[in-house]
């Protein structure tokens, strides 16, 4: 479990990185994370159904300006890891996993007030021309979101599995249940956020279009997403170049 806990680690590591160092990747997503923890784990399916159950949840989830959200890196990979290792469902991940990024999110908040003093040494030795100590201030800074992404991720696979197996067996039965309830609701919620940063009277026909095209036609997600995509690359054609507006002046 060793092995598999330093693993995990990384993995958090990575997906905490992402976006500092690495351009903004999307590793740190549930989406992506979980299946990579099924393949640690040797569960690659329950993986991909938990990082996309998760990634529902969280999709409407982004970092602006100052504002430090819950580490849902951390948290899906921990409920992704617990639910595999119990031999759970994505009920009881959702029931770890929202938590657990919440805790974490105190953590990169206490990382995030830490790394602010390596910004004054970096001016103080960027008015003195001390160019290697301005890196050396930066990697500092750097080896801090490492940790803030490796740490609890492998202790919690390499202390928390017996604590966490232990109580999810102690649930009863009737809170499971209600637990399964509130995961079928936790994507449509997922969606209703991003919804409300997204919708718009001018974008509004495109929405009822795809709720038509699924509920009365019972069209899957993927066909209305191509027929979306057409859409939009038809819209894209028409819309009329500068070349264009200077023919019509």
């Amino acid at each position: 479990m060793v092995l598999e806990a330093i693993l995990i680690g990384l993995l958090g590591a990575i997906g905490i990185l992402d976006g500092r160092i690495f351009g903004q990747m999307m590793f740190e997503r549930p989406l992506v994370m979980g299946p990579l923890v099924g393949l640690v784990l040797g569960d690659f399916t329950t993986g991909i159904i938990v990082g996309a159950t998760l990634e529902l949840v969280w999709m409407g989830i982004v970092g602006v300006g100052s504002a430090t959200p819950p580490d849902v890196t951390t948290g899906g990979i921990l409920g992704t890891a617990f639910a595999i290792m119990t031999d759970s469902g994505a009920e009881v991940a959702l029931a770890l996993a929202v938590p657990i990024a919440i805790l974490a999110q105190s953590l990169g908040i206490l990382v995030r007030t830490i790394n602010t003093s390596f910004i004054h040494r970096a001016d103080k030795y960027a008015e003195e021309g001390d160019t290697k100590k301005i890196v050396l201030m930066h990697w500092l800074a750097v080896g801090l979101f490492f940790l803030n992404g490796f740490v609890p991720n492998f202790l919690g696979i390499l202390l928390g599995s017996e604590v966490v197996e232990g109580i999810v067996n102690a649930i009863p039965q009737t809170i499971t249940e209600g637990l399964q309830v509130a995961a079928n609701m936790f994507p449509a919620l997922g969606f209703a956020l991003l919804l409300q940063m997204t919708f718009t009277k001018k974008l509004s026909p495109f929405y009822f279009l795809g709720f038509g095209l699924a509920v009365f036609f019972g069209l899957d997600i993927t066909p209305v997403a191509v027929i979306g995509a057409i859409i939009a690359v038809v819209i894209y054609q028409l819309m009329p170049t500068d070349k264009d507006k200077e023919v019509l002046l």
